[in-house]
């Protein structure tokens, strides 16, 4: 093979990939050291768009079983927000295409802010369909978060406007009229449910962003309302706003002690 320079090698690889491809076979010979790194680099894009697959086609498995029983609109719903002290409860719903592949999607919370965003504005791009619930702090004072996170789902769910005719739903149980799965952990087991997360991480993080914008004291944009060193001493010293739940602990103890 003709000797090629290095910017000239790095341009092919770039449209290369097959890992056993004879042009990556005859780098191998090439005893350049910028080959031998490039080369190298290559390597382990190629191994991680493997591992992204495969954890793609894992996290599909629950969606093809459900389209392989008829289901065409399969929504993924999930939840966050149900442990800090201030801020609602945000859910999402999404339907995602047959052939939506994204690497690297995964449960948001083991994602990077900077990744939730890429994902998320790619997300609601090539959804079907989404829809996002949204429970203040006032109705969560009233029902209970567990009974606030439910009704999230539901909002989210009745919200979409293409029906769909399967749920895939992490770990809780509603009272739908649609069938469902409810999947221990299902934000990284299921695409749908992944993605789910990614739209209401995202969503609830922006409007504590906001808040924090407002409330500078109590570190929201950083800390999202849970409950952190800094925002339990924010508590101590101004008290508490009107976006804190006043039926979590700490901030109940701290109305208590005020009265």
């Amino acid at each position: 093979m003709e000797q090629l320079k290095i910017r000239e090698i790095e341009e092919r690889l770039a449209i290369e990939t097959d890992p056993n491809s004879h042009f990556a076979k005859e780098l191998e010979k090439d005893e350049r050291k910028g080959v031998q790194q490039l080369l190298k680099k290559w390597h382990n894009k190629r191994k991680l768009e493997a591992i992204a697959l495969e954890k793609h086609i894992q996290m599909t498995s629950y969606e093809i079983k459900y389209r392989s029983k008829g289901y065409l609109h399969i929504a993924g719903i999930d939840e966050v927000g149900r442990g800090p002290l201030a801020g609602p409860v945000v859910s999402a719903a999404v339907i995602l295409p047959n052939d939506f592949y994204l690497p690297g999607l995964d449960d948001s919370k083991k994602l990077s802010e900077q990744k939730r965003s890429e994902y998320y504005e790619i997300i609601i791009n090539k959804a079907i369909d989404f829809h996002i619930g949204i429970i203040n702090v006032e109705e969560i004072d009233q029902i209970n978060i567990f009974e606030a996170s439910k009704k999230a789902m539901l909002t989210a769910i009745a919200g979409l406007k293409v029906q769909p005719d399967f749920l895939l739903i992490d770990a809780v149980k509603l009272n739908t009229p649609y069938p469902y799965e409810a999947i221990i952990k299902g934000d990284g087991k299921s695409i749908s449910i992944a993605a789910a997360s990614i739209i209401a991480k995202v969503t609830r993080d922006r409007m504590m962003c906001k808040l924090g914008e407002k409330y500078q004291e109590y570190g929201f944009s950083t800390n999202m309302g849970y409950g952190t060193k800094e925002h339990l001493a924010a508590i101590q010293t101004h008290g508490i706003t009107p976006h804190h739940r006043k039926s979590f602990a700490p901030v109940k103890d701290y109305i208590a002690i005020e009265k």
